[in-house]
């Protein structure tokens, strides 16, 4: 004992001291009494090591030149674009919605791609294909061989050697399916060989074959197609992984993609009016640099000469004026790296925030449109904005803001699929009661096939004997499982109740939310015009004043404070008036953003793509293949509802779903003599929405400041005159 102790001993240590260390190539030293430091590498930065990349993704992004910096003095080269070509461009060859930012760097796991729905839809673990799987047949097969040889615990076996010998075998093949009803069927052979030493054995080796066939229906809990549907297989009160939930998931995955396709045009369009206005920006900018240049020039003429109005005060506040309009030349040319607008900074559709910089706006648009960020070229927009006051009718928005927000229809999704939970969670406060049925024949005999030999005798072969269908059994019976008290159940139908009161609050929230953004829409909408006109009124007042004290000046009877005053005045009245411009653009499409109708408005149209050409060829050789297809019907009054057909992009003018006309039925000719009903008209009916009438979203618009208000101590202001024009785009702003 002590001997096999110490051996045993030995062996652990000896694989302590093989194992222990990792060798000398990756450590200097294995033993602590050795001086040295570890060189273990685990944590080391490594590059990864991929499949080789195309030619398009190796050189993406290397196409570019280098960026046009202010310094640069060769004659810009300029593109000119229309809002509707950028948005083409944008969906052209871009397979990512970008944002504006870096979220695509810092979180591409929350990026979204053209390939998300389809990702989604083939999930084999959610998926639509994934959850109808479960209902696929499934064929299983094993074979196993062994072989016994044991002490028996018994005297008389044998002739009293109690050593029992067996060679056994066994082939078992099935095929099963789950039907849609829970209902399992099942058929199945079975193929024994027993070979022993058993006395009194028929024979020494002897086959068994048997084929049967099982059906199992549950008759209380798990039963029906629509628990089926909607739960799948599942016998798990919580677990729903069935295919209506499974369309649910897709539906809502194509909603956030829609959500996604909506920001990013709307960035798109943000980032064309960011640089209409830094084009317009830079161009006031050029004016009131070169009125102040001309001014510096005239005063230093006096100042050389040493006349009056030359004073040494007076020229270099002219160089002080001239050098900060250059300054704000460079910064309007060059920009700065604020953000600009975008989806979210102030309001979900995104405030117009005009921070100027031609070539910080033209690379961010070119960053939005998939363009290299250089390519000797610089997009210049060819479009200006609307300058006609757009009016929308209130009751309109309210209602198509509710109707057609993506936001809102993945809601209600989200609210359908809870529904849909709390239908199947009732079904396993059932007790679970299946009726169980089984049909087998069996075959017995020396061999498993006939050898030939000649007269088959009783039982020569297995197969044989069962033809013969002289031995047939069968099986029937109920299984009942009752868990006493049902706490799981009653729990899972408590948390899919609260799950759908929560969904329930948050799409009511939303709504309210939505409405309360078309309010803010319209207001903004109605700001924006009506400051665009003061706006234009400041600057022609601003002109006027310029001209008249350039003229006084040139008369000596105004001061040199008074003419660079007015150039100041005129510079900041035309950036605000362009300004202006383009937040009434901006505010024109954060309305139909918020209404849900910006892709409809920026002609953007959601569909499938394409299969490949291979699965079209496929679809055609199995459908030759196939015999003639029975009609057969699938629709079931048990069946879930859970969309309302399919969603039109592109409604009629009032935002209602467009009808089909219906043709008109031949005429009938009818008989003179019968008498002629009067029949009176019916009373024309509110207009109604898919989701209840019409007049539940009747909502108060919003009030603007063109309302009069009913104060006596806050009366309207003036609004001035109505005059409201737009100067055509100039040349080369760079000058």
């Amino acid at each position: 004992m002590h001997r096999t102790l110490r051996i045993l001993m030995s062996v652990v240590l000896l694989t302590t001291s093989l194992v222990g260390c990792r060798g000398v190539r990756e450590f200097k030293a294995c033993n602590d009494k050795v001086d040295g430091h570890y060189e273990l590498v685990s944590a080391e930065i490594e590059y990864p090591a991929i499949n080789s990349c195309s030619e398009a993704e190796c050189d993406a992004g290397l196409e570019s030149l280098a960026p046009r910096t202010i310094s640069d003095t060769d004659p810009a080269n300029y593109r000119n674009i229309t809002l509707a070509e950028a948005v083409r461009t944008a969906f052209s060859s871009n397979e990512v919605l970008r944002d504006v930012g870096a979220a695509v760097v810092r979180f591409p796991d929350n990026t979204v791609t053209k390939f998300d729905p389809a990702i989604v839809e083939t999930n084999p673990a959610t998926g639509i294909e994934a959850a109808l799987s479960a209902f696929d047949a499934q064929w299983t097969t094993s074979l196993f061989s062994e072989k016994n040889d044991r002490q028996i615990n018994n005297e008389f076996f044998g002739g009293g050697t109690r050593t029992l010998q067996q060679n056994v075998g066994s082939f078992q093949t099935q095929l099963s399916k789950r039907a849609v009803t829970g209902t399992e069927l099942s058929a199945r052979k079975i193929v024994e060989f027993d070979g022993n030493n058993a006395p009194g054995n028929q024979f020494d080796d002897a086959w068994t074959v048997k084929v049967e066939g099982e059906v199992r229906h549950p008759l209380l809990q798990g039963s029906g197609l629509q628990f089926n549907r909607i739960a799948g297989p599942s016998q798990t009160p919580g677990v729903y992984d069935g295919v209506v939930l499974a369309r649910v998931d897709t539906d809502v995955e194509l909603a956030d993609f829609e959500v996604a396709v909506r920001d990013y045009v709307s960035n798109v369009e943000n980032a064309y009016w960011d640089l209409y206005f830094a084009y317009r920006d830079l161009d006031a900018r050029i004016k009131a640099r070169d009125a102040a240049l001309d001014t510096w020039r005239r005063v230093r003429a006096l100042f050389d000469a040493g006349r009056r109005g030359g004073e040494a005060e007076k020229e270099a506040q002219a160089r002080e004026q001239y050098y900060r309009f250059q300054e704000e030349v460079q910064n309007a040319l060059g920009g700065r790296l604020f953000d600009g607008t975008r989806t979210g900074n102030g309001s979900l559709a995104g405030t117009f925030r005009g921070t100027g910089g031609v070539l910080v706006a033209e690379r961010r648009l070119r960053r939005l449109l998939n363009l290299p960020a250089s390519d000797g070229e610089l997009l210049r927009p060819s479009d200006e904005p609307v300058l006609a006051p757009v009016d929308f009718d209130w009751d309109v928005v309210s209602i198509e803001a509710v109707e057609r927000r993506a936001e809102l229809r993945r809601q209600r999704f989200v609210v359908r699929r809870r529904e849909l939970e709390l239908i199947a969670s009732k079904n396993y406060l059932l007790p679970r009661l299946d009726v169980v049925g089984r049909y087998r024949f069996r075959g017995f005999g020396k061999d498993l096939i006939d050898n030939g030999d000649g007269p088959l005798p009783r039982f020569d072969n297995a197969y044989g004997d069962l033809m013969s269908g002289d031995f047939q059994e069968w099986q029937a019976g109920f299984e009942l499982d009752v868990p006493i008290g049902f706490r799981r159940a009653h729990t899972a139908v408590r948390n899919a109740e609260l799950e759908l009161a929560r969904s329930r609050a948050i799409l009511r929230d939303q709504q309210k939310g939505v409405v309360y953004a078309a309010s803010n829409s319209i207001a903004e909408l109605d700001r924006a015009f009506v400051v665009s006109q003061t706006s234009y009124n400041r600057l022609q007042a601003s002109r006027e004043q310029l001209a008249a004290v350039t003229a006084a000046f040139e008369s000596d009877k105004v001061s040199l404070d008074l003419l660079l005053e007015a150039q100041r005045r005129v510079a900041d009245s035309e950036t605000n008036y362009y300004r202006t411009l383009a937040e009434y653009a901006v505010a024109v499409k954060n309305v139909h953003f918020t209404k849900g109708t910006l892709l409809d408005y920026d002609g953007v149209y959601l569909a499938e793509g394409a299969w490949p050409a291979k699965a079209y060829s496929d679809a055609a050789a199995l459908e030759r293949r196939r015999g003639r297809p029975r009609p057969m019907s699938y629709a079931s009054s048990l069946a879930p509802v859970v969309t309302r057909g399919a969603y039109d992009q592109h409604p009629g003018d009032a935002g209602y779903p467009t009808v089909e006309p219906i043709e008109a039925p031949e005429e009938l000719e009818l008989d003179p003599d019968l008498p002629v009903e009067e029949v009176t008209p019916p009373e024309p009916e509110e207009p109604t929405s898919v989701f209840g009438p019409v007049a539940e979203l009747k909502l108060m618009g919003p009030l603007s400041i063109t309302d009069e208000l009913q104060s006596d101590e806050l009366p309207a202001p003036p609004m001035g005159d109505e005059r409201v024009a737009a100067e055509p785009a100039e040349g080369n702003p760079f000058r």
